[in-house]
């Protein structure tokens, strides 16, 4: 049998593993992390993942498990809304029961070894990097200048266990911030960006919530409610990065998936959901074609599909958390409020 080593055990490589024909294939999947997490935020599943949910088994534990998003409105820093969508029948999971699925699907023939990887896995197998952002397997193939690129946004995602009113569902955008909020299948999820120096690395999560509350002591009641009661036991803090665009997802008998290959802004909420694609898409092709050819049409079908998806997260990301054109967005939305004009959002 081919051996694959996949690196990195996340939403991409645990989905990647569940779906190769464990007939032809001698997988191994190499994960730094012993368990899996305690705390994780919220994903939405549009139509595209959750086909790719169905296909691994288990789309129904996922709907299970996870609240209809329904709809929820685009928002000023008051609470006022702007515009209000309807998610149709996408829910949102937790990351956490979204792994723990996922850990399920894989056959038992994988192969794990929990190590950090420090180098690309010997042997002469076919290498995926499906280790984020910080892609060992992309910086160690295509070089040092494919190094992750630090946006100046922090993201700050928590739990509640109480709930979040259908009125104050939504996205709230204000100068140069924006704070979202959600409902989880034990409560709520909500989630905050904006400009800050903490970090890059290593940020303490407590000094992180004190910062935020700061930031947005003059938004909207409900965001204040949160912010009160958030705990930093139930958050998680990064700053955001992404990857540099790359002309090419494979490198000889390498080849990159998920946010190893295409990390964006979350400002569309698709990363998790084209993780999930890229798995599947190259799953079906080493499991039908010779790998040369499965992996030419791996980077011919993905790569400029997740290059548009890269783009548009970043033009919504300058109009979501825009700064000195806050007033200008602002008025343009109003206009729209007042014209109730309905939102149709196109669905991947």
């Amino acid at each position: 049998m081919d051996a694959i080593s996949i690196v990195g055990g996340g939403i991409a490589g645990l989905a990647l593993a569940a779906s190769l024909d464990p007939s032809r294939f001698q997988v191994t999947v190499f994960e730094k992390r012993p368990e899996l997490p305690a705390v994780g935020n919220a994903l939405g599943m549009w139509p595209n993942a959750q086909r790719a949910l169905a296909r691994l088994g288990v789309l129904e534990e996922a709907r299970a498990v996870s609240p209809m998003i329904g709809s929820g409105s685009v928002r000023n820093a008051a609470g006022e809304p702007w515009i209000t969508v309807d998610g149709g029948e996408m829910f949102g999971i937790s990351r956490v029961d979204l792994l723990r699925l996922l850990d399920s699907a894989v056959p038992g023939t994988v192969r794990r070894v929990t190590s950090q990887v420090q180098a690309l896995p010997a042997g002469g197998g076919l290498v995926v990097g499906a280790d984020g952002v910080h892609s060992l397997v992309r910086r160690e193939a295509w070089g040092s200048g494919t190094e992750a690129r630090l946006t100046p946004y922090l993201a700050l995602r928590g739990t509640l266990p109480s709930l979040v009113s259908p009125d104050a569902v939504g996205e709230y955008w204000g100068r140069g911030d924006l704070f979202g909020m959600a409902a989880s299948n034990s409560g709520m999820f909500w989630y905050a960006s904006y400009r800050s120096g903490l970090g890059p690395y290593d940020i303490d999560v407590a000094s992180a919530l004190k910062q935020a509350r700061e930031r947005y002591a003059g938004h909207a009641p409900a965001i204040r409610q949160v912010l009160a009661a958030a705990t930093p036991g139930a958050c998680l803090v990064q700053r955001i990065w992404t990857t540099p665009y790359l002309s090419s997802f494979v490198r000889g008998r390498t080849v990159l998936i998920g946010d190893a290959a295409h990390a964006m802004l979350p400002t569309l909420g698709r990363g998790a959901c084209e993780s999930l694609v890229d798995a599947l898409t190259l799953a079906d092709l080493l499991n039908t074609l010779p790998e040369d050819q499965a992996l030419r049409a791996y980077d011919r079908q993905r790569r400029l599909r997740t290059r548009t998806l890269s783009l548009a997260s970043s033009a919504l990301g300058r109009v979501a958390l825009a700064e000195g054109a806050q007033p200008f967005r602002d008025r343009l939305l109003n206009l729209a409020r007042r014209r109730n004009a309905p939102a149709a959002v196109g669905r991947g």
